[in-house]
């Protein structure tokens, strides 16, 4: 399956590194409107480049378009390639609005295609190995889940120093401006929706704690929301207390509660990150939860790259490899159209929940989903 990139900036990076453990997948060029910044990874790469979007679209060997731009920038550039009969694998998010998210899932059903956003950490085998975990009913009917998604305070550290291993240095400005849920929360909400179904509600509040950030810019806005708390019900009865945030220290734990016990882990970035098991226990008249955590074993062995390590060790091209099976073997894919739609929904109703709270009621869902075929 040949595939094109549209922009190659700090995130492209992470794409490159995992990109060689699908050898079914041929990343034919790249393109960016930076043309220095396209010129500075192509080499590093030694990967051919298109002149322009329109070139990359003009080109028929090219299935899939992975589209890598800023946030701001994912409608009109995922808009051009569909309407350019391209299959498109979009960063997230799938769009800054929900009309917008909404317009291109109708785009590519209009036309046949596939559209898919990240984050594909579902896909990984801690998630799967959580997922399985909660098909064997090994801590009962779930009732409540805890999930953070805190990144540390981003703030106070040297970010204006980080640069990716092309040399590109870390969007800052862009990153800021976006707001870390519509950034982050995907990563959490496409396991809690795959484990339990479309969202119902989300109560969620939302705010702007650190205000100018310490960055030599000015943002626009300058008040994005930089810390968020959501309660989301699920159709299937689950609820959930989601935290994203800059500003907290780093804290990535996700509890899944039920009647016999908690599952957890520590970290959803770790495809490999180990899934615990404590046990409710009873003693004469007390019940209280084991303090021993018992290892539940991964499903399998995680693809690994010398390139991937630390905190990110994720797998950030296993979507597009999800996405060039589906296509292949005619089937709906993991990481379907209205599954992106409505964790994207999600995503921007907890964000947009400024200061004085927010109730809202989805209007997307999906169909179900089902595990990789080597977690069944």
């Amino acid at each position: 399956m040949k595939i094109a990139i549209v922009g190659c900036g700090f995130v492209a990076d992470y794409y490159m590194s995992t990109l060689p453990l699908y050898p079914q997948l041929e990343l034919v060029g790249v393109t960016d409107k930076n043309k220095d910044r396209q010129h500075q990874f192509a080499t590093y790469y030694s990967i051919p480049t298109y002149d322009s979007l329109e070139e990359l679209l003009a080109d028929s060997q090219v299935k899939i378009v992975v589209n890598l731009t800023d946030p701001r920038s994912h409608y009109q550039v995922s808009k051009s390639c569909l309407e350019a009969g391209k299959h498109v694998y979009s960063e997230k998010p799938l769009a800054m609005t929900i009309p917008e998210a909404k317009d291109l899932v109708q785009i590519a059903e209009n036309r046949g295609l596939q559209i898919s956003s990240a984050p594909c950490s579902l896909l990984g085998e801690t998630a799967q190995t959580v997922w399985k975990a909660l098909r064997e009913n090994m801590v009962g009917p779930v009732r409540l889940v805890y999930a953070e998604m805190d990144d540390g305070m981003v703030h106070q550290m040297p970010y204006q120093k980080w640069v990716s291993k092309s040399g590109k240095p870390w969007p800052y400005a862009d990153e800021f401006e976006v707001g870390c849920t519509i950034e982050h929360a995907g990563y959490y909400v496409n396991w809690l929706t795959a484990f339990f179904g479309p969202a119902e509600t989300v109560t969620s509040f939302s705010s702007c704690l650190i205000p100018n950030k310490e960055t030599d810019v000015e943002l626009t806005p300058a008040d994005t929301p930089d810390f968020s708390v959501a309660c989301i019900k699920f159709q299937s009865g689950v609820v959930a207390r989601l935290t994203c945030s800059i500003v907290a220290p780093h804290d990535h734990k996700l509890s899944i509660i039920g009647d016999k016990g908690i599952l957890s882990i520590h970290d959803c970035w770790d495809y490999s990150d180990s899934v615990y098991i404590q046990r409710l226990t009873r003693i004469g008249r007390k019940v209280f939860m084991n303090p021993i955590k018992q290892k539940y074993p991964l499903v399998r062995k995680p693809l690994t790259s010398k390139y991937t390590r630390g905190a990110q060790n994720m797998d950030f091209s296993r979507g597009i490899a999800e996405m060039a099976a589906a296509i292949f073997e005619n089937r709906r894919s993991r990481m379907a159209a209205d599954v992106s739609l409505h964790n994207n929904e999600l995503a921007i109703a907890i964000h947009n929940a400024f200061e004085g709270g927010c109730f809202y009621k989805l209007t997307t869902s999906f169909d179900a989903i089902f595990p990789m075929y080597w977690a069944k």
